[in-house]
C-alpha cells in the first residue's frame, strides 16, 4: 500500500485526497498492511503538499491498533471514518439510516455522493473541524450531526428532498422484493392445491350462518370487529353484500392485512408516552404482518392436506410449518434454537386461530371445521393475487 494506491481508490490526485478517502483506503487493506505502511505513507502526503494533520494520522495509528489486537468494534471503525469530516453519519440521531455501500441503489448512492461533496465544501469553509471530531469532541459532534440532518431534510434544486428520496427509493424495492415473493407463494400454492383433493363447497345455509355471525360482528366497536374491518380494509370500501364474498375478504385480510387501525380513538398521551404498553388490537395486526409467506403456505397447504377435524392449534400449526415439506427449510431436531422458533411461530399464530375462531374457520377447540378446510386456501389465494 502507498499514496498510488489511494489515489487509486479514490480516483484523485494526491494534492485533492481527504482525510476520508486516506481513512477508506487505510481500511480496505489487512490493518497490519495498513500499519506497515502508513509512515511512509504520511511522508508522501507532506511531499504531495497535503500533509493532513497530526491528530489523523495518530487517530489513524489508534483505530488500526484496535483493529489489529481484535479489539476495535463496528462502531469504532464506523465512528472513526465519520471523524474524517465528510463521512455522512450511518445513522442520525433522527433514525435515517444509509443503506449498506453495497446495498445502495442509483437514488441512494447519487444522493451520498452529494452529501460527501457538501461535507467537503463545509470542511474547505472551515465550517467543520476533523480534528475536533478526532478528538471527540461532542459539541463538534452535534454540529456535525446537525448538519447532515438540516441537508436531509432540505430541498435541492432540483426539488428533492434527499432524505425523502432515499427512503421512497428503499421502499420501492422493498415493495418490489415483497411482490416478487408474494407471486412465487401463490405459483406454489396454486400448483400444491391442485394436486389435492377438492375440498366441497359449503352448505349455502353454512355459509348464511357464517356471514350472519360475521356481519353482527363487525358492526361492533373495538377488539375483534376493528381488526377484522382492517384486514379487510372495510373502514375504506363497503363490506360486500355477499356472504361468500364477505366471508373470503375477512379470511384473506387475516392473511393478508389491507390497512392499518383507525387512528381516531388514538389519544395525545397514547402517541408521546413511548414507554406504554401498546393496544392489544395494534399487537395482533402486527403479528399479523409478521406471518412470512413460507409459513403461510406450508400452514394453510398442511391444513388442506389433513382435512376438517385435524387440530389447528398454534402450537399445533407451528409444528406443521417445521415438519413442512412444501417449504425450503432445514431439518429442526425441535432442540435449542429450534424451540424458539417452534414458540415464536407459535405465538405469531395465536391471534391467527383466535380470528379464524369468529369466522368459523376452527371451533371452540381449535379443530378444523369443513368450512375452514374449504375456504383457507381459497382466501390465502385471495390474499396473494393481484389487486386492481
Amino acid at each position: 500500500m502507498d499514496l498510488n494506491f489511494v489515489c487509486t481508490h479514490a480516483g484523485r490526485r494526491a494534492s485533492d485526497l481527504t482525510r476520508r478517502d486516506v481513512a477508506r483506503a487505510l481500511l480496505d487493506v489487512p490493518s497490519g498492511v495498513a500499519l506497515v505502511a502508513l509512515p511512509e505513507l504520511r511522508r508522501a502526503m507532506m511531499a504531495a503538499g497535503n500533509p493532513l494533520s497530526v491528530v489523523f494520522w495518530e487517530s489513524a495509528r489508534t483505530i488500526l491498533n484496535s483493529i489489529e489486537s481484535g479489539a476495535a468494534t463496528v462502531g469504532d471503525v464506523q465512528r472513526w471514518i465519520e471523524s474524517t469530516g465528510t463521512e455522512p453519519i450511518l445513522m442520525t440521531p433522527s433514525y435515517f439510516v444509509w443503506p449498506e455501500e453495497d446495498e445502495r441503489g442509483p437514488v441512494s448512492t447519487e444522493m451520498f455522493a452529494k452529501l460527501v461533496h457538501y461535507l467537503e465544501a463545509r470542511v474547505q469553509a472551515g465550517e467543520i473541524d476533523p480534528d475536533a471530531l478526532a478528538r471527540g469532541d461532542q459539541a463538534a459532534r452535534r454540529a456535525y450531526e446537525e448538519m447532515q440532518e438540516e441537508w436531509l431534510g432540505g430541498p435541492l434544486p432540483d426539488g428533492r428532498v434527499p432524505g425523502f428520496a432515499v427512503n421512497d427509493e428503499q421502499d420501492e424495492e422493498l415493495f418490489a422484493a415483497w411482490d416478487e415473493e408474494e407471486a412465487l407463494a401463490l405459483e406454489e400454492l396454486r400448483r400444491i392445491m391442485e394436486e389435492l383433493p377438492k375440498p366441497p363447497e359449503p352448505p349455502v345455509a353454512e355459509l348464511d350462518r357464517a356471514g350472519a355471525r360475521l356481519r353482527a360482528l363487525l358492526s361492533l366497536p373495538g377488539y375483534p370487529a376493528n381488526v377484522l374491518r382492517a384486514c379487510a380494509a372495510f373502514e375504506e370500501s363497503p363490506m360486500p353484500d355477499d356472504d361468500r364474498a364477505l366471508w373470503l375478504a375477512v379470511a384473506a385480510g387475516i392473511a393478508g392485512p389491507m390497512s392499518d387501525l383507525p387512528e381516531e380513538d388514538d389519544t395525545l398521551e397514547e402517541w408521546t408516552d413511548l414507554e406504554g404498553e401498546p393496544r392489544h388490537e395494534d399487537t395482533v395486526l402486527a403479528h399479523l404482518c409478521a406471518i412470512q409467506h413460507a409459513d403461510w403456505l406450508a400452514a394453510v397447504t398442511a391444513l388442506a392436506r389433513l382435512g376438517p377435524g385435524v387440530l389447528a392449534s398454534p402450537e399445533r400449526i407451528a409444528r406443521l410449518i417445521a415438519e413442512s415439506e412444501d417449504i425450503d427449510i432445514e431439518e429442526q431436531d425441535l432442540a435449542g434454537q429450534d424451540i424458539d422458533d417452534l414458540a415464536a411461530t407459535e405465538s405469531l399464530f395465536t391471534p391467527v386461530v383466535t380470528l379464524w375462531g369468529y369466522l368459523g374457520v376452527v371451533d371452540q377447540d381449535d379443530v378444523l371445521t369443513p368450512l375452514g378446510w374449504w375456504g383457507l386456501p381459497k382466501a390465502l389465494e385471495r390474499a396473494w393475487s393481484p389487486r386492481d
